[in-house]
């Protein structure tokens, strides 16, 4: 019942207007508390469904359903807060960067850490985490590096021919790491424990049960992200009665926080267990389906409605972008990893966070 309450408290904060975030009043104190209890419940239920899911449709297609559902869903929040009121063009510039950071320094850091520290060391496959490197590199430095450099339109932008290109190279490359993934070089992407197809399927569900639990997981996802949204209105009003300058990096990082839960859960998870594979699917496959979703739809957005995106990103955040992607190409490059890894993308992470509170 969690996913379904999730949905139904976010209409229902959408449609009676309470004020969430309003501190003032007792109403938006409660409403405030009730939204981020349900979404973390919400979570956890989530976080079952998938589980669930994956292990009946085996890896790495389980993992690839769970990252396109939150990303896609992801995707409509940006676009609807893009879209309805004054025009925000760096929202989405400041949750896709925070999804990367969050995903390439937090999630793998914790999972490398606690799985350093449970079984000493673990094993990846070299193939499958270089691929997955590869096309977050090329995607990464496309949509938030080179608008720096462009000079057929104002600082940090593309033109539209631009826009449309890096658009469409976005799609064709994600498509194509999906293919790859799932059909070309699926073996590239399994744990030891995976790579024998008579474990793929572990726990297989009647057609109905799958259809069931597949709902769910949408519902509950579509929930915590209004819920999500709601909450990062009111972190909005708070941080513009407090004047802070740097509300809409952190409005992006919170946004890619709470919908990164589920995920972030579920990678930890199959660290813990010694997946370390599928926690690396998980984390950089967050981060590649939402450039290669993310930046195509808002590109199209931009387009029709005229309204204009900063994808740039200033300095500061181009050079935690460029070490982060630096340090897990040699992080991954002997197949195996330790403690030592973890926190070194831990470092990192908590520089973002730093930068956040203190530009």
């Amino acid at each position: 019942m969690l996913p379904l309450l999730s949905l139904a408290l976010a209409a229902s904060i959408s449609l009676f207007d309470i004020p969430v975030g309003n501190s003032a009043t007792w109403l938006g104190v409660a409403a405030s508390v009730l939204a981020i209890t349900v979404l973390l419940a919400t979570v956890v239920a989530v976080l079952e469904h998938a589980e669930s899911l994956a292990a009946h449709l085996g890896e790495p297609y389980g993992t690839v359903l769970l990252t396109v559902a939150v990303t896609t869903v992801e995707v409509a929040v940006i676009i609807s807060m893009m879209l309805i009121g004054e025009n925000n063009p760096t929202l989405a510039r400041e949750t896709v960067f925070a999804t990367v950071m969050i995903a390439c320094a937090g999630i793998v850091g914790i999972c490398l850490t606690m799985g350093g520290l449970l079984h000493n060391q673990q094993d990846l496959k070299r193939q499958g985490t270089n691929a997955f490197l590869g096309a977050l590199t090329a995607l990464t430095i496309l949509t938030l590096i080179l608008p720096n450099y462009t000079l057929a339109s104002p600082a940090q932008s593309f033109s539209s021919a631009q826009l449309i290109f890096v658009s469409l190279s976005a799609l064709l490359l994600y498509a194509s790491f999906v293919f790859t993934q799932t059909v070309r070089h699926r073996n590239h992407f399994l744990d030891g424990e995976f790579a024998d197809h008579a474990m793929q399927r572990r726990h297989p569900l009647s057609r109905n049960g799958f259809a069931m639990r597949s709902a769910l997981l949408l519902v509950g996802l579509t929930g915590i992200v209004l819920l999500a949204d709601e909450a990062a209105i009111g972190v909005e009003t708070w941080l513009h009665a407090l004047s802070v300058t740097n509300s809409d990096a952190i409005i992006g990082a919170f946004i890619a926080m709470l919908v990164l839960l589920p995920e972030a859960l579920a990678a930890i998870r199959a660290a813990l267990h010694n997946q370390l594979q599928r926690s690396l699917n998980i984390a950089f496959g967050s981060a590649l389906a939402t450039i290669g979703l993310t930046i195509p739809v808002i590109g199209v957005a931009s387009v029709v409605t005229g309204r204009e995106i900063l994808l740039g990103l200033p300095a500061a955040d181009v050079v935690l972008l460029v070490l982060i992607l630096f340090i897990s190409t040699q992080s991954f490059s002997t197949g195996r990893t330790t403690l030592l890894t973890g926190l070194v993308h831990l470092i990192v992470f908590i520089a973002f966070l730093l930068l956040l509170a203190i530009p």
